[in-house]
């Protein structure tokens, strides 16, 4: 009881905050923002770190699709321009890159009963979207779908009109590129069964079950199976004189294999309601109707979904804003409920999740997460939830440990218990290293250590996290062909810059530790960048395992996520800025802060800026370090924003990487940046909004709530003419963790003149 009214006391103290008139920071969230299939996040229903989504899927199967034929030629269940709904996805992903999750289909229709996605799909119109729920018409059909979830289950409601009603669950298809499954009647109103999922980004190892147990509100008048056949046997399945497939009504008590099917069918009134609900589990059938039973008591739309709008408006108001435009807030608490999503918790209601790499189950009495992207994350989500999520951020830092006890690794890129060894690096490092010299240590510190000094010392043949370690070691960097035969495949620079920076971070962490051997050996280590530098065109270039650069050499090959010798997914103007750790030593090597400048703003004077990736995308920030040039960062972050981020379905610019480019609008919109990651310390720049309010966690920040003061006059206000700190004069634009987490004010004059 005492902690319900520490929650409630807190709950109406933020809103006491909010101005008067003032929306709550989850009244401004546009889901729609970012569901181009650039920037594949959904609309659909989730809670805040929730293991269930539930997602309208319009990538399959209709000629309205700009793509029609598979939906695994997309990254996401839903894109905005599509208009063919082939049904509500159960769990899955934002923001990433390649298809994965989104199975599980539910469709409702009407009239005589189809089964083939081609035909039963419809058009939609009258979308809405808030957090925690989603609702369109199907035109084809007259029918309403609404539906929304729980951390661990969903509810969705149907409206049906006056006939036939149907609902179809495509337990065969859908965005992962894993096939296969079961599906057990249990009753004549609750099915089970499971569904492979797997193979994310073409890691063939990474296959993985969802368990599900879903109930419907209303006992059918018939139900059964149905099995779509392979090419083969396609002419045995098809009944000609119905001209659909045949379905097994009468198969039995469950099905398995590939492209199956479960239907059941109504005589519906006018108008009548039919609710669907479902729990899914990564551990067993017996766990996903636990957390159907524990997480929703009976059917009660309106109560699921308005408890799924509080959690959201509880954990969005850990900031709150006055001031901008209504689009500008928009976006703000937009990027805040999408840098929310993942990762997300993968333990039960009874704390029982899948091990890594493993077929053992585990057991928490806290969060298990999952869905770790983390060679984006590591640069500023994670310092966000640092800073304002600080027991989410433990969770996921007791998460990494636990999964390097498990089975010998941290995690790179891991998804539901699987490692998918997507892109490179060792970024378990600085997302660890950055929040611990934040202060954040209640978590197995010696454990993370001891895995770290393992990924960084291993040889290369037995290193899993860096293969190509030897010549990093023995030669200071790693020349183009020791991984790749491929060139146009080889990302050595790419490769080298992670290691340099997670070296950076080891180094940081170990001087913390008292461990001055390995922080003098890791730092010197992180310096090696300086062997790719090229005096003749003044960035960093590949090198031959013979010591000599790439020939010939073009440094903006590679430009918009194209792949060039040495960089993965970028050109050599994105990458070679990417030495966080050492900016002065940088400038040196470009001949002094006067060339560094000049070369940094021509990057951007000539759109060799990268915004839709990660390497660059602290660039802006880099002006701060030279006195009298902080003017530029204040200007570039200004002019990016109102560029790259819009209240839009574009409004993202490039996948958001689970909350990642969304970090970025969210830090730069409040006027920091964590631009060096494993270094306590945020760059400066004009916020967006007048006032900014950080409700900071007095448990880990006794100072409080963090209030950042920018009055505008006009939005030609981006430049920032002075500052205070706490009432005192601040004249660096950088400001450390442990000045800012104080409390107090941060208060900044501006002009529109630098």
């Amino acid at each position: 009881m005492k902690t319900c009214l520490s929650i409630l006391f807190a709950a109406f103290a933020l809103l006491a905050s909010l101005p008067a008139g003032a929306q709550k920071p989850v009244d401004e969230v546009d889901p729609f923002i970012g569901t181009t299939n650039f920037s594949v996040c959904n609309p659909g229903a989730v809670c805040p770190d929730g293991m269930m989504s539930v997602c309208p899927f319009n990538v399959m199967g209709s000629d309205l699709n700009a793509n029609d034929k598979d939906s695994r030629w997309w990254s996401a269940p839903y894109e905005y321009h599509n208009s063919y709904f082939t049904g509500f996805a159960h769990v899955t992903l934002s923001g990433v890159g390649c298809p994965e999750m989104g199975t599980l289909l539910l469709m409702p229709t009407a009239g005589p009963l189809d089964v083939d996605y081609h035909h039963y799909g419809s058009a939609y119109k009258d979308e809405k979207a808030k957090p925690g729920y989603y609702s369109n018409v199907l035109t084809k059909y007259g029918i309403r779908c609404e539906v929304t979830a729980t951390p661990r289950t969903s509810l969705e409601r149907f409206t049906f009109p006056k006939g036939q009603g149907n609902l179809l669950l495509n337990i065969g298809d859908g965005l992962t590129n894993e096939v296969g499954g079961m599906v057990r009647r249990v009753s004549d109103t609750e099915i089970e069964g499971f569904r492979l999922l797997g193979t994310f980004c073409y890691n063939p190892q990474a296959v993985f079950p969802m368990y599900f147990v879903m109930r419907v509100s209303k006992a059918p008048q018939k139900a059964g199976y149905w099995k779509k056949q392979p090419p083969m046997a396609a002419e045995a399945a098809w009944d000609h004189d119905a001209g659909k497939y045949k379905l097994y009504t009468n198969y039995g008590k469950e099905m398995a294999g590939n492209e199956i099917g479960y239907y059941l069918t109504y005589d519906c009134k006018e108008g009548e309601q039919i609710e669907v609900k479902m729990g899914v589990s990564f551990v067993s059938i017996a766990n996903a109707r636990e957390n159907l039973d524990k997480e929703q008591q009976g059917f009660d739309f309106a109560k699921v979904s308005d408890d799924a709008y509080n959690r959201w408006d509880q954990t969005l108001s850990k900031v709150t804003v006055e001031g901008g435009t209504k689009d500008q807030r928009r976006i703000f608490y937009t990027a805040l409920y999408h840098a929310l999503i993942h990762p997300n918790i993968l333990q039960d209601v009874n704390g029982e999740y899948p091990m890594m790499e493993s077929d053992s189950i585990g057991r928490t009495t806290g969060n298990r997460y999952t869905v770790f992207s983390l060679w984006d994350t590591y640069r500023n989500l994670n310092p966000l939830l640092t800073l304002l999520y600080p027991d989410k951020q433990l969770d996921l830092m007791r998460t990494m440990v636990g999964m390097y006890k498990e089975w010998g690794w941290m995690p790179k890129w891991e998804l539901y218990g699987r490692e998918t060894w997507t892109m490179e690096g060792d970024p378990s490092i600085p997302v660890i290293a950055d929040a611990y010299l934040k202060g954040l240590r209640d978590f197995d510190v010696e454990a993370a250590y001891e895995a770290f000094i393992k990924s960084a010392t291993t040889p290369g043949k037995d290193n899993k996290m860096r293969p190509d370690i030897d010549p990093y070691i023995s030669k200071g960097y790693i020349p183009l062909g020791h991984y790749a035969a491929d060139m146009s495949g080889d990302n050595s620079v790419s490769h080298a810059l992670e290691y340099y920076i997670a070296d950076y971070a080891l180094s940081q962490m170990a001087s913390a530790l008292g461990k001055k051997d390995d922080a003098k050996l890791f730092y010197k280590r992180s310096l090696g960048y300086k062997n790719y530098f090229s005096k003749e065109y003044g960035v960093l270039r590949p090198k031959q395992a013979d010591g000599k650069f790439l020939t010939p050499f073009d440094p903006e090959a590679g430009a918009n996520f194209s792949n060039t010798p040495g960089f993965h997914e970028g050109s050599a103007w994105n990458y070679t800025f990417y030495v966080p750790h050492d900016i002065k030593g940088l400038a040196r090597l470009m001949g002094g802060d006067k060339a560094f400048v000049e070369k940094l703003q021509h990057l951007f004077d000539n759109n060799l800026y990268d915004p839709a990736n990660e390497p660059d995308i602290a660039d802006a920030y880099l002006f701060d370090y030279f006195k009298g040039e902080e003017w530029r960062t204040q200007r570039t972050v200004s002019d990016l924003l109102k560029k790259y981020y819009k209240a839009a379905p574009d409004g993202i610019p490039g996948n958001d990487d689970t909350g990642t480019m969304s970090a970025w609008a969210i830090f730069s919109m409040m006027g920091i940046y964590p631009d060096c990651p494993a270094s306590p310390y945020y760059s400066i720049t004009t916020p967006v909004f007048d006032k900014v309010t950080l409700h900071l966690d007095r448990r880990y920040y006794p100072g409080g709530d963090l209030v950042i003061e920018a009055p505008h006059r006009s939005s030609a206000d981006i430049y920032i003419q002075q500052m205070t700190l706490g009432g005192k004069p601040l004249r660096s634009y950088r400001i450390s963790h442990a000045d800012l987490i104080k409390g107090g004010t941060l208060r900044m004059t501006l002009s529109d003149k630098h």
